[in-house]
């Protein structure tokens, strides 16, 4: 057997061995593990079973790890991804009215645009088509929106009337234990401790359970039905002109999204040439979109790779053995839905905030010296979270950008890829 995975996925050829891959993968699946907690409680506020979505979430990462590892040999893992979750529940479902099925709806377009778009030139047209600061700004933006959800579910900010935000009350237990999270999962982070941020979130359930603030309902289980979410996308209602930037949304962020995470953990795997070219990585950008679409047919937000597999290249993952390891994890996780239906919300409360955190990371790499480039930017990362909307702050900031170039005489820097992009969101705003 070992003969057969280390011919099969070169390992010999990455100057790695078949134990050194299994550990990176389970290195990998213990620090990405958190989303099969955090995703199905967002989903749920859409109205989704949450035994389902939590089935949905194990299968569509580890589909898209076995995927990513067997067809592009590639120590990636998958799974749906975090902010998109956020805007498929609460912009989509809560603020446009659509119904979750709808909003799945608009997932699978999106995944097949995607998947279009890798197969195609259209791929490389958009990615050089979208200025580098407003590309980092969605990332940035995106993780604004994150912590501000972390924030509001843990109860540390709470509405207000006067000042629409405030302080929550410290007092409050589940509050304080959200905070205490949040440091916990950040003090082990800076420690570099594998799995901080699941490790945050069960030692705040089990004190949650300790404190008899919830119930304890078993480890291990049979998994739940998942036919309430299995197949219910609904495409036709996503076909609506209401619908197109949302689709687009979906379609930019994840995009982007994955070829910063596909590049950076390519470079940490030593998985360029001497010519600076990138190893397989237009198989790993069809892995990673085609993984979208059957997670819409499990009911999942967009799937995406994983910064996290990061970590399981810093433990030696070099090739697809990696990934299909973190897949295998991932299927077995499905018989863990007692504990994922136990963890409350002011426990996953401090990973939002965590991992909202370092998406803000690439805000260092935006062009400060040039106020055309930067003011789009900065409006972006800040309205996606003002507007609870990640729509909404990309069109608002690609807007601003066309503006402020046509505004400097720099019409020519305005690629027609944004042309095109902001007559889409000129339409939104002017007729939706």
């Amino acid at each position: 057997m070992k003969t057969f995975l280390s011919n099969f996925f070169k390992l010999a050829e990455n100057n790695t061995d078949v134990n050194r891959e299994l550990m990176a993968g389970l290195t990998t699946f213990i620090t990405m593990v958190y989303i099969i907690f955090v995703n199905p409680q967002l989903m749920a506020s859409s109205g989704m079973d949450q035994g389902a979505s939590f089935v949905g979430t194990c299968l569509a990462a580890a589909l898209a790890c076995l995927v990513m590892g067997i067809f592009a040999n590639w120590p990636v893992g998958l799974a749906p991804g975090m902010g998109l979750n956020a805007f498929f529940t609460f912009t989509v479902v809560g603020e446009m009215g659509y119904s979750w099925q709808v909003a799945l709806g608009a997932v699978m377009i999106a995944g097949v645009l995607f998947f279009l778009m890798s197969v195609t030139p259209l791929r490389r047209w958009m990615l050089d088509s979208i200025p580098l600061n407003l590309r980092i700004a969605m990332g940035s933006g995106v993780g604004l929106f994150i912590g501000f959800i972390g924030l509001k579910s843990g109860g540390i900010i709470v509405a207000n009337g006067a000042t629409f935000v405030s302080m929550g009350d410290l007092t409050n237990p589940e509050t304080l234990m959200a905070a205490l999270g949040f440091i916990l999962i950040a003090g082990l982070s800076v420690r570099n401790v594998p799995g901080a941020i699941i490790i945050g979130v069960l030692t705040i359930t089990l004190l949650a359970l300790g404190l008899g603030f919830v119930e304890y309902q078993g480890l291990v289980a049979y998994p739940p039905d998942v036919s309430s979410t299995f197949l219910q996308l609904d495409i036709l209602g996503a076909l609506d002109v209401a619908m197109v930037a949302v689709i687009a949304s979906f379609l930019f962020v994840n995009l982007f999204d994955t070829a910063g995470t596909l590049l950076g953990v390519a470079n940490r795997a030593n998985l360029v040439d001497d010519q600076g070219q990138v190893k397989n990585l237009d198989k790993a950008l069809k892995a990673d979109s085609s993984s979208s679409i059957f997670g819409a047919l499990l009911g999942c937000a967009p799937v995406t790779s994983y910064v996290e597999s990061s970590a399981g290249v810093e433990a030696g993952g070099r090739t697809g053995l990696t990934a299909v390891a973190v897949g295998i994890f991932f299927l077995l996780a499905i018989f863990l839905s007692p504990l994922a239906l136990m963890v409350p919300a002011y426990a996953t409360a401090g990973a939002l905030i965590y991992v909202a955190i370092l998406m803000l990371g690439g805000m260092e790499k935006l062009n400060w010296g040039d106020a055309t480039e930067l003011l789009p930017a900065l409006i972006i990362i800040v309205m996606i979270p003002l507007t609870f909307s990640i729509a909404n702050g990309i069109a608002l900031g690609f807007l601003s950008f066309i503006i402020l170039k046509i505004a400097s005489g720099n019409t020519r820097n305005i690629s027609s890829g944004a042309w095109f992009l902001g007559a889409i969101f000129i339409s939104k705003f002017a007729f939706l």
